[in-house]
């Protein structure tokens, strides 16, 4: 038995909650238009076009940055750095924080990303080609725009941070493991709030495109709405999407004491490697993560209502995530399963965060978002309880399970209980 582990057995001092959200996702710059934007099957994913590319489909965000940041900020910064600063505050609003007299020394900012820097060296090179390649003409900002540190760095100076901030490189499975990171530092007593998350850039660079194209993993359709379709029959791979999402995390002793709305609480996680493949997931690892989680979070699998799938649309990704779900659930007509790459795309550092946020109504209203574009399931993905195409009312349900997976083979898993 470990006892010492389950929430349920904890002090109030070391449960974790999550008391505001902050969010710009493709489809939605809040958390009440992203929901919104999910129960409706309204894709965020559109037309775009790169430089050295050409034309593809993207999940691109459309958010003010003006509203956090001057625009000498926005041009020193970066398009991570903006999207972080926009998620952080916005989620420092929702929480209700008297922010003026939180003791900024105590608040920890802790962002996973897949990559940093790629979008700045790019632009770099891109400008000073119309030079002769004269590397006087490269920017003195180009080193703090390109520090690993960076996204989490500028919210930090946007907010007058003092505390610890870093960044969480963990690939896909990124936003998870910010938000297990935030927790992990409160339960440490190294913070008393944690601004936790992820974010991504990932779609101002050609590279990206490049690279998944070449691997045969870059999805395109005449729709570009019909582009992103995890389980499919016919899916042909992933769309790149930009986002963020930073959710507050507190104790529950001091979310008590100054009665914050908790969205929900931490009641399980874990991280793994597969130590397989560079690319190709390993089911019976990513099955071994899940069944980790569950058992610190002393759960049954059919205890769980909702799995959120991190399925990309890959051909063969799609197929490994469902056997390994397969094996932990079986038949159970208690959980329900579903997808959001399907109306985003695949924000990155930001996708776990992001599909986490976007499940948690589901507490309040008792429905589970669908995925879209499914129109003719894959038999190797077939998962019982899959919702398809149209939401799907379940009751209220009490735990929401967040899978994120990345390359090198890292997986974590995230379940929320609801408060």
């Amino acid at each position: 038995m470990i006892a010492a582990t389950l929430p349920s057995l904890l002090p109030d001092r070391q449960r974790i909650v999550l008391t505001g959200i902050g969010l710009t996702a493709p489809n939605g710059n809040s958390l009440a238009e992203f929901r919104e934007g999910l129960l409706n099957g309204r894709s965020g994913v559109s037309e775009y076009e790169i430089r050295y590319f050409g034309k593809t489909v993207a999940g691109v965000c459309d958010f003010d940055a003006r509203r956090y940041q001057a625009r000498k900020e926005i041009r020193r910064g970066t398009r991570a750095g903006s999207v972080g600063v926009y998620s952080a505050n916005e989620a420092v609003v929702d929480a209700g924080l008297d922010w003026n007299n939180v003791d900024k020394s105590r608040v920890g900012i802790y962002l996973g990303v897949t990559e940093h820097g790629n979008v700045e060296t790019e632009n770099e090179i891109h400008e000073i080609k119309g030079y002769d390649y004269d590397t006087t003409f490269w920017s003195h900002h180009h080193n703090p725009r390109t520090v690993a540190n960076n996204p989490a760095g500028e919210v930090a100076l946007s907010m007058a941070i003092t505390g610890p901030h870093y960044t969480i490189g963990a690939a896909c499975a990124a936003g998870n493991a910010g938000l297990i990171q935030g927790a992990q530092m409160l339960r440490l007593d190294e913070c008393d709030v944690a601004l936790s998350g992820g974010v991504s850039e990932s779609i101002r660079t050609f590279g990206i495109f490049a690279s998944f194209r070449s691997q045969g993993a870059l999805a395109a359709h005449e729709d570009p709405t019909q582009a992103s379709r995890p389980f499919d029959v016919d899916r042909n791979g992933i769309v790149v999407a930009e986002g963020g999402c930073v959710f507050v995390l507190e104790r529950l002793d001091d979310a008590k004491r100054r009665g914050a709305k908790i969205y929900g609480e931490l009641a399980g996680y874990a991280m793994n490697t597969d130590a397989t493949d560079f690319v190709l997931p390993n089911p019976e690892r990513q099955a071994q993560c899940v069944e980790l989680a569950l058992k610190r979070a002393g759960l049954a699998a059919e205890q769980i209502d909702i799995v959120s799938t991190h399925a990309t649309g890959t051909t063969s990704g799609d197929v490994q995530e469902c056997t390994a779900l397969r094996s932990v659930f079986g038949k159970s007509d208690q959980t329900y399963f579903n997808n959001t790459k399907s109306l985003i795309g695949h924000s990155m550092g930001a996708a776990g965060a992001l599909e986490l946020a976007g499940n948690l109504g589901a507490f309040d209203d008792g429905v589970c978002h669908p995925t879209i574009n499914v129109h003719e399931l894959d038999p190797d993905c077939d998962l019982h309880g899959l919702v398809l195409n149209e939401p799907r009312e379940i009751g209220k349900p009490t735990y929401i399970l967040n899978n994120s997976f990345g390359m090198l083979g890292i997986n974590s898993v995230v379940i929320i209980k609801k408060h």
